[in-house]
């Protein structure tokens, strides 16, 4: 099938991975997002937040003492550039290669990488191809 159209925004509110070395899992995310350009968004004693993405400790309120299982997650890249430094700095903060950069079938011009973190999540960053966007990201002020 043919992708005849691609919608992106605000489709997920938020993700929650529970993980089992909260501290590998800082030290790897703080490492693979800044080049996305995704800053850390705050951290407590039991977790970190990157915009959406919210990461806990099984100890944390949050997690109910469970740890998440496999996921797939995919971060937008705003080029190929990004997609490159994104799995060159996973690599060397934890990650394991799990698809190096490049060309996949999926549409034209889709560009990504993908790597698993501390816990065996599938982590991928993506470059869509050439583009014009209605805005850089969506504003949601409360």
């Amino acid at each position: 099938m043919e992708t005849q159209e691609l919608h992106r925004g605000r489709l997920i509110d938020h993700l929650q991975l529970v993980v089992r070395d909260l501290a590998a899992s800082k030290a790897f995310y703080t490492a693979i997002l800044p080049p996305l350009g995704v800053p850390l968004g705050g951290e407590g004693k039991d977790y970190f937040w990157f915009d959406e993405l919210f990461v806990s400790s099984a100890d944390s309120d949050a997690a109910v003492g469970k740890l998440t299982g496999r996921h797939h997650l995919a971060f937008q890249a705003r080029d190929r550039a990004a997609v490159e430094a994104f799995h060159k700095t996973a690599l060397a903060h934890g990650g394991t290669d799990n698809g190096a950069p490049g060309e996949r079938p999926y549409h034209p011009g889709y560009y990504a990488a993908f790597v698993l973190d501390p816990d065996g999540n599938n982590i991928e960053a993506v470059f869509h191809g050439e583009a014009k966007r209605s805005a850089p990201s969506v504003k949601v002020t409360f």
